[in-house]
């Protein structure tokens, strides 16, 4: 790949991701204005931002660069029994780590209505639409297409570092916290990385993505160090201790998340590497 395409194809990545995250906002805000219910919006939503994420990337990639999806890690939907049940396990412990220590159960009084609409929030929004969406965009265009011209180092590294930073852009954090997240976010992003690669597909990675994003932040269970509003219930931790809590982002940037993202891509890269060997 020529560095005029892959420049391109970097702006292409985050630009495509900025554009369906619009479309998204207005599909649902339409929907909104005439009378929907959330928790309807919410599905159409998130169906709406995995949906034409994938169209765009087919586009760019079949159209552009004249190359098969299956050449990005974007074979036919197809999802590995093993990566769907690490995308239950691995939040599930992550979060009975922390409800194994002091703290409270809170709820918020809420109707039935807005718990459904909280859920359906976690469920599409959060795990389906942003599961599949940074999927597609990151470990599966921008990474391979990386990959391709500058090595596989590079294609694990320099998306999971620019999927790290773009969660920060528009925050008011600390120094502190926006170092913790650039590393939290940066393993987690190499985590996909080698899940996507060890099964040549970004479906595996996208379950696990969006399995962690509805069980951690999705309108459930929240755990952090305040009561979330937007949730149906939480469990505010008592201490305070910053490498536990995550700081400012939370918990998917604390120690304990960290050792869960390194010990999946361990796991990720022995399978690769046994899988070299046959």
């Amino acid at each position: 790949m020529k560095t005029g395409k892959m420049i391109l194809t970097i702006m292409a990545s985050v630009g495509f991701l900025l554009f369906a995250s619009v479309v998204q906002q207005l599909v649902m805000m339409l929907c909104s204005m005439a009378g929907i219910p959330a928790w309807l919006y919410h599905i159409v939503g998130g169906l709406s931002y995995a949906v034409l994420a994938y169209i765009l990337v087919r586009l760019y990639c079949t159209k552009y660069l004249g190359e098969e999806m299956s050449d990005f890690c974007i074979p036919k939907c197809r999802i590995q029994i093993k990566w769907a049940v690490a995308a239950v396990l691995l939040p599930v412990l992550v979060s009975a780590v922390y409800l194994l220590l002091p703290g409270s159960y809170e709820s918020n009084p809420l109707d039935a209505g807005t718990k459904l609409a909280f859920v359906t929030r976690g469920i599409f929004l959060a795990g389906l639409g942003a599961g599949v969406a940074e999927e597609l965009l990151f470990r599966g265009l921008l990474m391979n297409a990386v990959i391709k011209k500058w090595g596989r180092a590079a294609g694990i590294l320099a998306p999971s570092a620019l999927f790290a930073s773009l969660h920060i852009i528009g925050m008011h954090f600390s120094l502190a916290s926006c170092i913790q997240v650039m590393v939290a976010g940066t393993m987690v992003g190499v985590m996909f990385s080698f899940i996507a690669l060890e099964g040549r597909s970004v479906w595996n990675s996208a379950i696990v993505h969006g399995v962690w994003n509805m069980i951690i932040i999705g309108g459930g269970l929240t755990i952090g160090t305040e009561i979330n509003e937007y949730s149906v219930s939480s469990y505010v931790l008592e201490t305070r201790a910053f490498l536990l809590t995550g700081g400012e982002f939370g918990i998917e940037s604390s120690v304990v998340a960290i050792i869960g993202y390194i010990v999946v891509s361990l796991v990720a890269v022995w399978m690769i590497r046994r899988h070299s060997r046959q």
